[in-house]
């Protein structure tokens, strides 16, 4: 009874040896390759702490604010070069090669140094507008050339910028310049009224007295010499007209 007692304790004792057995012997071996194997590569990803952003923020943020200033910089220089050769190129333009500027403007200075001297004791309006009167009269007298093309700049100036105002300046000149020329020819009708007057004049102390004032005086001569220029005036003029006349003819026979 105790043999059988023990007989289900061995057959459960050998299927629990039989399980445990069984069980290492149902995995398969690991079968080795030929070949070596190859190393996995290793990716190393650079991850910046937040001040490094930071600090990159600020940096690309100065050398951006440096090369704004610097173009800024680099254009006003270039602007400013330009406007150089412009004013080199204007003050070229407007003096004239063939006035020599070192005597001429010392004579205009001390001719606009007259002018303030003399209206230093005068009125308020004689000491505002003598000064540059006699400043614009010198330098039309001794740099003629270069106040006429000062004169023509400031035109040009003011035709583009204001040219309301040049049109009534340029009415103005022009009435200017219609009372001169009538003053000059009033003052030429009456220097050659003057002149007949003396010499009808003069004609009769010469008629009454029977002295040869005009003789005296040059008179004869005088009149002789414009007499000999008035035909010489007269002789070119026609030998002007004669070669004209040719110079077409020639060109009308080719």
């Amino acid at each position: 009874m105790f043999r059988a007692a023990l007989r289900p304790r061995r057959v459960a004792l050998a299927a629990a040896t039989g399980i445990a057995i069984s069980t290492p012997s149902s995995q398969e071996p690991e079968k080795l390759p030929i070949y070596p194997l190859r190393t996995p590569d290793v990716l190393l990803v650079e991850e910046s702490t937040p001040l490094e952003k930071h600090i990159g923020i600020a940096r690309r943020a100065v050398t951006q604010t440096y090369h704004d200033a610097y173009s800024q910089v680099q254009g006003f220089v270039s602007k400013w070069i330009g406007v150089e050769h412009a004013v080199e190129h204007r003050v070229k333009s407007i003096i004239a090669p063939d006035e020599p500027l070192t005597p001429a403007l010392l004579y205009v200075g001390i001719s606009t140094l007259t002018g303030s001297i003399l209206a230093r004791n005068r009125g308020l309006p004689t000491r505002i507008l003598l000064p540059p009167v006699f400043l614009l009269a010198s330098l039309n007298h001794f740099l003629p050339k270069t106040s006429a093309n000062l004169s023509a700049y400031f035109s040009a100036l003011e035709e583009t910028y204001f040219p309301t105002l040049a049109e009534k300046h340029a009415i103005a000149n022009a009435h200017s310049r219609m009372t001169w020329e009538r003053v000059k020819e009033g003052t030429q009708s009456g220097r050659e009224g003057v002149i007949k007057g003396v010499e009808g004049a003069v004609e009769w102390v010469q008629g009454a007295t029977g002295l040869k004032v005009k003789e005296t005086l040059g008179w004869g001569e005088t009149q002789a010499k414009k007499g000999e220029s008035v035909v010489s005036e007269a002789i070119h003029t026609a030998n002007k007209k004669v070669e004209e006349v040719k110079e077409a003819a020639n060109r009308k026979l080719e």
